[in-house]
C-alpha cells in the first residue's frame, strides 16, 4: 500500500480579480476552493492514476472535515487524525495581475496528537510506499521526519521525501528511498549557481553520496533528470504543451514516478510516467487524470 502524509493540510480559497486595489473592498469575479497540500495532492494524483493510497496527517475544525470530505468525494482513501486544538488552516490565493497568497499557520499540533500519527505509521509493512511532503508545522519537533524514517528503518518501506532545506539535508542519512528537488532547490542546497548539466549531476552525486538512494532533478519545462540507485543517469524531456497551471505539478511528478514504478519495477519507466503526470498536471487547470497522462505518453513515444 501507498501512504502520504500531510502534516499541514488546507482549504486553498483561490479568489480570481480584474485587479486588486490594496485598502479597497475588492469584488470577485469567481472563486474555487480545494483541499491542498503536497501530500494530498500525490494522494489525489495516484487515485486518478487508479493506484490505490492512502492520505494520513493532521486535520481539526470545520476546515478539517471539509478537506476530509472533499478528498472522499473524489474517491481517496483517508485516515486523518483529528485534532481538538484548532481548525486546519485556509490559504488565500488572490489571481489578479499580480498574484498574491496568504497562507494560514494551522493548528497547534500536541505530542499526544503526533504520537496516534506515530501509531498509525507503524503498522506500515514491509513492501510498502510512505510519501513524506511538505513542511513541519511550528508546533511539531522540527527532526519530526527523522524520527519516522527511525522507527521505520528496517521495515522495508520505501520512503520518498520531498522537502526543502535542512529539512531535506537533515533525513539523507537514514537512506530515503527517493528525493526530489528542482534546479532551484539544488542550487540553495549548496549555495551554487549551476551552469550545466554535468553539474547537476555532480551534485546529484553528492546527495547520492549523502545518502539518498535515487535523486529524481525537475527541470519544470525541461523534463528531468534521474540519477538511480545502481549510479545510472537518465534524462528525459517533457512533452510540449502549454502551461496553465504549475501549482501541484511537482507533487504530480511524484506520484507519477511511483505510479510508474509500481509497475514493473523499472527506473526508466518510473522518470518517464513522473513526467507525463508532472506535465498533465501543468497543462491543465486541476491535477492531472489519466486519460490526460496517457495522451502525453504517447506523444512521448
Amino acid at each position: 500500500m501507498i501512504y502520504t502524509v500531510t502534516f499541514n493540510p488546507s482549504l486553498d480559497y483561490i479568489v480570481k480579480l480584474e485587479s486588486f486595489k490594496e485598502g479597497a473592498v475588492n469584488r470577485s469575479q469567481g472563486d474555487q476552493i480545494f483541499a491542498g497540500g503536497k501530500g494530498i495532492n500525490v494522494s489525489m494524483v495516484l487515485n486518478n492514476l487508479g493506484i490505490r493510497n492512502v492520505a494520513l496527517g493532521f486535520i481539526g475544525g470545520f476546515t478539517g472535515d471539509e478537506i476530509e470530505k472533499r478528498l472522499q468525494s473524489l474517491g481517496c482513501q483517508t485516515d486523518f487524525v483529528k485534532i481538538t486544538g484548532g481548525i486546519s488552516r485556509i490559504n488565500v490565493k488572490i489571481k489578479a495581475v499580480q498574484e498574491s497568497e496568504v497562507n494560514g499557520q494551522g493548528p497547534e499540533i500536541s505530542m499526544a496528537d503526533q504520537e496516534k500519527l506515530f501509531s498509525k505509521l507503524a503498522l506500515l509493512k514491509t513492501g510498502d510506499t510512505l510519501v513524506l511532503a511538505g513542511s513541519i508545522p511550528s508546533s511539531l519537533p522540527a527532526d519530526t521526519y527523522e524520527q519516522i524514517m527511525k522507527m521505520l528503518k528496517d521495515k522495508g518501506i520505501r520512503i520518498i521525501v520531498d522537502a526543502t532545506g535542512d529539512l531535506l539535508k537533515n533525513v539523507l542519512k537514514d537512506q530515503p528511498f527517493l528525493i526530489k528537488p528542482n534546479k532551484q532547490e539544488l542550487e540553495e542546497m549548496f549555495s551554487v549557481t549551476i551552469d550545466s548539466k554535468e553539474e547537476m549531476i555532480a551534485y546529484a552525486k553528492k546527495l547520492k553520496a549523502m545518502g539518498a538512494q535515487n535523486v529524481l532533478i525537475s527541470l519544470a519545462s525541461e523534463g528531468a533528470l534521474l540519477l538511480d540507485e545502481k549510479g545510472n543517469i537518465f534524462e528525459m524531456k517533457a512533452p510540449h504543451g502549454r502551461l496553465i497551471n504549475s501549482v501541484g505539478a511537482g507533487d504530480s511528478m511524484v506520484a507519477g514516478f511511483i505510479a510508474g514504478y509500481e509497475k514493473n519495477n523499472d527506473y526508466q519507466e518510473a522518470l518517464k510516467m513522473g513526467i507525463a503526470t508532472g506535465s498533465a498536471s501543468a497543462f491543465s487547470k486541476m491535477l492531472a487524470t489519466q486519460k490526460e497522462v496517457k495522451n502525453l505518453l504517447e506523444s512521448m513515444k
